[in-house]
């Protein structure tokens, strides 16, 4: 078919799709993300719904788990991470994440093409001339014998490259091998020193050589659908997806949002009544809800995102009132005392700002322990 002849078809296909406006997108993702109603279920098999947590900093995948699974504790996560069953190590967008092991060992492969680009735009000019196999070779070696920490890698690689690049070397070889942060890394409160080790070492099995990415687009459908392809890429930081989406059509159902672009969804996810009430919500640093979508107006408006991402790359901690971003949060600690302080985007109601105020001091005592408790509205 002439390629005027594909584009009219297309356009006709599209016109002729359900459409979901924006707030019927909103009530779907925060269903999958257990943010419409808590999940309970264990702590693992949230971690596996949710197809990873963003985990930059050490704390925000247990406020993650908190605010989606009702009676998440700390030690629930810190067990699992501590058993080996769920892991933290750059994956999509080249970014930390925490996800199940067993995910961690064919996901991991599929964003390898993330990885390089990420070496090769931050640390390519630095190591010419070295064999980057080689180098790789060596970083295995080394990371499979004992964990190290950046410093430690830095020194060992500079050892047998002399005259190049230390931290070129050391970032080269993390971004480019399979590695896992090892405990206490990771952990709740933790900082500091952050040793890495390999997949072998740490799991006792090597990534997987026939990962396919169909699962991949199946699994974040699951978690953040109905959404379009470049969604997809948008999360995971891979592009040309369109083929693997277009080959898993049949399998899939399709809508239109209102701007006229083609939504793909799995046949039986659930789309709530878009009335449905969302109760307030605190999101931590990085949520993966604010992450997960090239346009992510269906949990964010453009203007409050201008306020809570920051240029340097960093995302506030943030409230969800009406199943939207409505404002931001953080927690000032004394001695002996611990303040939630809220700063709403724009007026709330009596009503939201009390329910606000219940949820906030619910995540004082998850996050500040036996500490005196203040929520405050600045």
């Amino acid at each position: 078919m002439p390629a005027q002849q594909r584009s009219r078809a297309g356009t006709e296909r599209l016109r002729a799709l359900p459409v979901l406006d924006r707030r019927a997108l909103n009530r779907a993702t925060l269903h999958r993300q257990g943010l419409l109603e808590r999940w309970r279920i264990p702590a693992a098999e949230a971690v596996h719904r949710l197809f990873g947590l963003q985990s930059q900093l050490p704390d925000p995948p247990y406020f993650s788990l908190w605010t989606r699974v009702d009676g998440f504790t700390q030690p629930d996560l810190t067990r699992l991470i501590e058993d080996r069953t769920v892991v933290r190590s750059g994956l999509m967008r080249a970014t930390l994440h925490v996800v199940t092991a067993a995910d961690f060992l064919w996901l991991r492969p599929l964003l390898q093409p993330v990885r390089e680009r990420a070496q090769r735009t931050y640390y390519g000019r630095q190591l010419a001339g070295v064999d980057i196999e080689e180098l790789k070779r060596v970083g295995r070696e080394l990371l499979d014998e004992r964990p190290l920490n950046n410093l430690e890698l830095r020194e060992a690689l500079g050892a047998r490259w002399p005259g190049h690049d230390r931290t070129a070397l050391m970032h080269t070889v993390r971004y480019l091998l399979p590695l896992v942060h090892v405990p206490p890394a990771g952990i709740w409160g933790s900082h500091g020193s952050v040793p890495c080790t390999t997949d072998v070492a740490w799991l006792g099995r090597p990534i997987c050589t026939d990962a396919r990415p169909e699962e991949m687009v199946l699994r974040y459908l699951a978690a953040y659908g109905p959404a379009t392809v470049k969604d997809v890429q948008a999360w995971s930081g891979l592009t040309r997806l369109a083929e693997v989406v277009e080959r898993l059509r049949p399998r899939l159902r399709t809508f239109a949002d209102e701007h006229g672009r083609e939504l793909f969804d799995l046949p039986d996810a659930p789309l709530p009544d878009p009335d449905t009430p969302a109760a307030v919500r605190f999101l931590p640093e990085f949520d993966n809800l604010l992450m997960a979508h090239a346009d992510r107006t269906r949990v964010i408006s453009d203007e409050h995102r201008e306020i809570t991402h920051t240029k340097n790359g960093l995302v506030a901690p943030t409230i969800l009132v009406d199943g939207a971003v409505r404002g931001q949060w953080r927690i000032e600690r004394g001695q002996g005392s611990a303040a939630l302080v809220i700063q709403p985007f724009a007026p709330i109601t009596p009503a939201e700002r009390q329910e606000l105020e219940e949820e906030g001091l619910r995540l004082l005592a998850f996050a500040a322990g036996g500490r005196a408790h203040t929520v405050t509205f600045k």
